[in-house]
């Protein structure tokens, strides 16, 4: 038997795993992939230039993060936001570039300034640990943050380009995200308004990314288990066992889930309380995807553009991860047209989205690639997404341990996509190892 087991070769588990066994723990991970990252990949091209094909950057606020990039010796550079240049709108009646967003009037700018400010003024009312002892907690969690902006009388311009934002984050439209859980999202990063790119996406690891998990992987070496697909859990406080898809049965004292949630959601769990399994089971993953496109050159600067894009087509949002590489997000609201696309037309949707934004040189491309997140048995999805009500309904069990069952894993609401798979990662070990 096993000290623990760590579901999940992501950064999360690798994180926990790492802990444990640094505290003196006997831990094995389970990893249903051939590779270790998750939904943290990279490929290298030409004479060793990463290209990552998923999690890329963080801000200066991740600190469990920023602090495991230093453990492992790795270096960190500033992101695309530092990159010169007018910003891409790809909007319905046509492309726009400019250094913000193209409101149609002053008095719509200076509305979007006023909105932000109230919404500012909330975020400050928000304890990003305890949301749910907000006093008005029921009513900011029913609401969406698009009705907020209807109730406040933010006039059309502003709604759409917050809606414009949220295609661009690829967490689900502003429509169909909880005002809670957007306020408390911004509240742990101490950002006064909205989304600020400069506040969590100023920094990137100059290694790549993956570089973390594959570090991390070596350390932890034949620890780690590939191939081996979680089917079913059973947890007791003798001991927990873990079948895996083959039919063979692992077993433990303690257990750390470090499986995206909708994984969870398809495993049977024994032995947990029903109220936790509620909490687990009501947490969704936004359906995304992304895309990357490797140029032997940043061609977007032929047309003065700085890479960053906002859009209402299918490619919501993109940015320059390097020189010549560009990646893309997907958003819920669009990726079911990309997976009705044939695969072998994929690369010309690409193509034929890329071209507008950028002109005709973006179609020269040396290689595409589309991580479809919302199909990968192993993720079923991208970050958390908060539903309006989903705030209550997971309920401050959200985040907690249930021993000898530890959950961690890339949750948004932790403050970020990687940071938050690190921070809960580490702190299931500490919570397992005390």
């Amino acid at each position: 038997m096993t000290d623990v087991l760590v579901l999940g070769a992501g950064l999360a588990g690798l994180a926990a795993a790492r802990d444990l066994v640094a505290g003196g723990a006997d831990a094995a991970v389970l990893e249903a992939r051939e590779r270790p990252g998750g939904r943290v990949e990279q490929i290298r091209v030409d004479e060793g230039r990463p290209v990552q094909l998923g999690g890329e950057v963080v801000g200066e606020f991740h600190t469990a993060y920023l602090g495991l990039v230093r453990e492992l010796g790795l270096t960190l550079q500033p992101s695309y936001t530092t990159v010169a240049g007018e910003i891409t709108y790809d909007l319905l009646e046509g492309v726009v570039r400019a250094e913000s967003w193209p409101f149609p009037t002053p008095e719509d700018r200076a509305d979007y300034e006023r909105v932000e400010r109230l919404y500012g003024a909330l975020v400050a009312t928000v304890d990003p640990d305890d949301p749910w002892s907000h006093p008005d907690a029921p009513r900011l969690d029913a609401i969406s943050v698009a009705g907020w902006l209807r109730s406040v009388d933010a006039t059309p311009a502003v709604r759409r380009k917050l809606e414009v934002a949220a295609l661009y984050m690829a967490d689900g439209s502003s429509e169909r995200t909880s005002l809670l859980a957007a306020l408390r999202k911004s509240a742990v990063a101490r950002d006064e308004g909205f989304y600020s790119e400069a506040t969590w996406e100023s920094l990137q690891v100059a290694e790549g990314s993956a570089e973390v998990a594959e570090r991390m992987a070596a350390e932890l070496a034949d620890r780690i288990r590939y191939g081996a697909v979680v089917a079913s859990l059973a947890v007791a406080p003798g001991g927990c066992e873990v079948r895996l898809a083959n039919g063979e049965a692992l077993r433990a004292e303690a257990v750390v889930s470090a499986l995206p949630v909708g994984v969870l959601h398809g495993i049977p769990i024994e032995g947990v309380s029903p109220a936790r399994l509620a909490s687990l089971r009501a947490q969704r993953m936004a359906q995304a995807a992304k895309v990357v496109a490797v140029y032997p050159r940043s061609v977007w600067e032929d047309t003065g553009a700085n890479g960053l894009a906002e859009s209402e087509h299918l490619l919501g949002s993109t940015w320059p991860q390097r020189a010549g590489v560009l990646s893309a997000l997907v958003s819920p609201d669009r990726v079911g047209y990309l997976l009705a696309t044939p695969e072998i037309d994929r690369e010309r949707v690409v193509h034929d989205e890329l071209e507008r934004m950028y002109g005709p040189t973006a179609r020269q491309t040396a290689s595409v690639h589309v991580r479809l997140w919302a199909t990968d048995p192993f993720a079923r999805g991208y970050v958390t997404h908060w539903w309006p009500g989903d705030v209550l309904r997971v309920g401050p069990l959200h985040g907690t341990h249930e021993p000898p069952f530890y959950v961690c894993g890339s949750d948004q609401w932790a403050a970020g996509y990687m940071e938050g798979a690190v921070r809960t990662g580490r702190a299931a070990a500490a919570a397992a190892l005390g």
